[in-house]
């Protein structure tokens, strides 16, 4: 399979200083930093498979098997042209014997994904509520940022469902969110670890990892965090090493 020639509309860029190459749309949703710190914060390993909610142009996929050799992942979205990039950036970064991706709905998934057939879960949902926010002009944008009819509570019944017992999930989210994640989560994982992201110093966490084990009883657990920019703008040491170098974000004490 040879790649697609770029278009205007169709930038190449680069994540993990470097190390990922992405194709992406110039306009509508652009990878920013978040889907890099879920594939950070996810514990998995060389022999674990992992699957990526809404994984876009698969850039949360591609940090991660970065990071992890040997790991295996399986992508799914919904939006047919978010997965032919996704395709395209598999094969530009030379990890089609270890990354995949299919269209398909988490409300009516295809048959091929095996519920219970996943060691980790990773998700970035949309961010906002269906109904209370403003929907961009491009549908890119608007279906990663605007739940549509698969609310908060659809993923995290999905991300249970696919993974297997004593496996991980792991979320990033919108921190004003917490509450209802954490809701869902009740009664059907524990371990759960909430690791707050602040954007610098002295201000609330705006966004949130969590992560919780399916079967566990483990109690709840509030993390440090991690404060991402300097009085300055500039990235912290730790932010930077995550962000530029590939370091995992290490929820487990």
């Amino acid at each position: 399979m040879s790649l697609a020639p770029l278009t205007p509309d169709i930038s190449e860029d680069t994540l993990l200083g470097g190390k990922v190459r992405v194709r992406q749309p110039v306009r509508g949703y652009r990878v920013a930093i978040d889907p890099i710190l879920l594939a950070a914060a996810v514990p998995a390993t060389a022999v674990d498979t992992v699957l990526d909610i809404g994984c876009g142009v698969g850039a949360a996929s591609l940090c991660l098997a970065t990071r992890v050799p040997g790991c295996r992942i399986v992508g799914i979205d919904r939006q047919r042209d978010m997965i032919r990039l996704a395709s395209d950036n598999i094969e530009l970064n030379a990890m089609g014997a270890r990354l995949s991706v299919m269209t398909g709905d988490l409300l009516h998934p295809p048959p091929r994904l095996e519920p219970g057939g996943f060691t980790q879960v990773m998700a970035n949902p949309p961010f906002l509520e269906g109904g209370k926010a403003t929907i961009s002009p491009e549908p890119t944008k608007a279906e990663a940022s605007v739940e549509g009819e698969a609310d908060l509570a659809a993923w995290v019944r999905f991300a249970l469902a696919m993974v297997a017992n004593r496996g991980g999930v792991t979320f990033i989210h919108r921190a004003d969110r917490l509450g209802e994640l954490l809701a869902e989560l009740q009664g059907r994982a524990g371990e759960i670890m909430v690791f707050p992201l602040w954007s610098s110093e002295n201000r609330p966490a705006n966004r949130i990892i969590v992560h919780a084990r399916k079967g566990s009883a483990t109690p709840l657990r509030l993390l440090p965090g991690l404060v991402l920019h300097k009085t300055d703008g500039r990235n912290t040491d730790a932010a930077e090493a995550i962000l530029r170098h590939g370091a995992p974000l290490r929820l487990m004490p």
